[in-house]
């Protein structure tokens, strides 16, 4: 029922409430818009992160390959360097459930090896009767976990006296699956150091010229222009080149890894930079430096948390194209060295055409490269659209 109209003239009727006054809300709102407005930053990004399901699923997915290389040794069947010579060249073992109408449990056949004189290639073919069952959290080739204490439990191993090759061997005869898990340690670890000398450099030099301007500015862009003008491929590869051939693997390690932060800056500092320029007109910056603050204070605690979250998307499709390079490098033999095994030097074995044609599963290294690579650029993509909750 409305309330009448009131004649012109007529005074207005107002009503008071009786209710004790709630200090939580002035105008009522619902539950839910209670819980936004009391919401945090970072609570608010991760509810707009979890509405991108893919976001969700490749960050998942990258937690459990970076969990992954922490047991490398536990998970891989085989030891990084386990020969064995019956078995060269060996193609992908299937794993099967059921024999002859039954379940048998998770098992790989038997295999027999013969030479064909014409090719003189390695036949391998399955032999029915003999069916190996897989034993698991078994003991198997021993390690040194971690360089800390010797092990040799595995969480899946081949039946006694059966072999296993679930993604083949290669021209050694050693395992490739094994191999790829151990090369994760390394292609997954060298964009993460990567990254940390890339954002150490681009946020000190991009932050500096954004803050105070000037000449110094003004080198720093026209040293960002002349990088980014060279080819990164050339250029990662002069520089690998320049390597001496004695270094151990560490150091070649260390060195491939500062070659890709020191090239790898440039784009940060300039996003750094562009941000510095526009916050640094903000009143908070200006009551900050009245209270004395010095700049190396105001960049590091007022400003560059104002946009922290733009850094952390940054660096999700940054450590991809670190990934690709060493996987580059690696690959044209300019990067890490054996024994360090990488998917970049996985890769070297199918280098040429003839190898691809008859042995296409030394390919499969670039499985895990193509998915960690997108799973990154999806993540990147998920956490550059919650770093503004309220878009």
């Amino acid at each position: 029922m409305t309330s009448p109209i009131p004649e012109p003239g007529a005074p207005l009727s107002h009503f008071v409430s009786q209710e004790p006054f709630d200090p939580q809300s002035v105008e009522r709102m619902t539950e839910g818009q209670s819980r936004v407005y009391r919401a945090s930053q970072m609570k608010l990004m991760w509810w707009k992160f979890k509405r991108h399901k893919l976001a969700l699923i490749s960050g998942i997915f990258i937690l459990a390959m970076y969990a992954m290389i922490v047991i490398a040794e536990f998970l891989a069947p085989y030891g990084l360097h386990t020969r064995n010579v019956d078995y060269i060249h060996a193609p992908p073992q299937p794993v099967h459930l059921f024999d002859d109408g039954q379940f048998v449990g998770p098992f790989v056949y038997g295999r027999d090896m013969t030479l064909d004189m014409e090719t003189l290639r390695r036949v391998y073919t399955d032999d029915p009767t003999d069916v190996q069952r897989l034993r698991f959290f078994c003991s198997g080739d021993s390690y040194r976990f971690w360089g800390l204490f010797d092990a040799d439990l595995h969480f899946v191993c081949p039946a006694e006296g059966g072999e296993l090759y679930l993604l083949g061997t290669d021209r050694l005869g050693r395992d490739v699956l094994s191999r790829i898990i151990y090369g994760a340690r390394i292609s997954l670890t060298i964009g993460l150091f990567g990254i940390i000398v890339s954002f150490v450099l681009g946020i000190v030099i991009g932050g500096l010229a954004g803050y105070h301007g000037g000449t110094f500015d003004l080198i720093v862009q026209r040293v960002i222009e002349v990088l980014q003008s060279i080819p990164s491929i050339p250029l990662w590869m002069a520089l690998a080149a320049i390597m001496p051939v004695t270094w151990s693997p560490i150091l070649v390690y260390l060195g491939i890894t500062l070659i890709l932060g020191l090239l790898d800056w440039t784009g940060l500092a300039r996003a750094v930079r562009s941000k510095l320029l526009a916050l640094r007109e903000e009143d908070y910056v200006l009551a900050a430096q009245l209270m004395g603050a010095r700049p190396r204070r105001i960049i590091g605690r007022h400003l560059v948390p104002g946009f922290m979250s733009h850094l952390i998307a940054t660096a999700t499709i940054s450590i991809p194209g670190m990934i690709l390079g060493e996987t580059a490098l690696s690959f044209l033999g300019l990067g890490l060295r054996a024994p360090i095994t990488s998917w970049g030097i996985l890769l070297t074995e199918a280098r040429s055409v003839s190898v691809i044609a008859f042995y296409p599963w030394l390919l499969f290294p670039t499985v895990p490269v193509i998915l960690v690579i997108l799973a990154f650029n999806f993540l990147g993509d998920g956490l550059r659209d919650a770093a503004d909750p309220y878009k």
